[in-house]
């Protein structure tokens, strides 16, 4: 009996992907890996982006607020 294992299968599906004409990169090498390091969740600019896109009604200093509020929670 053989053994399955996640990198088994990431394996092949990457081989089959790249097969298909994808491009595969790793992480550091992908478009839009802006983060500090990876420890890093919350993505700072990305967040400030979406926050002050969804909430277009409210002023810079509002949309700071809760940026920061928003961290502590995270």
């Amino acid at each position: 009996m053989s053994t399955f294992t996640e990198s088994t299968v990431e394996a092949a599906a990457l081989d089959w992907l790249e097969a298909i004409g994808w491009r595969i990169a790793q992480g550091p090498d992908m478009p839009g890996a802006d983060r500090a390091d990876h420890g890093e969740v919350v993505l700072a600019q990305r967040h400030r982006d979406a926050l002050a896109h969804l909430n277009a009604a409210l002023s810079a200093e509002a949309v700071e607020d809760v940026e920061d509020s928003s961290g502590r929670a995270v």
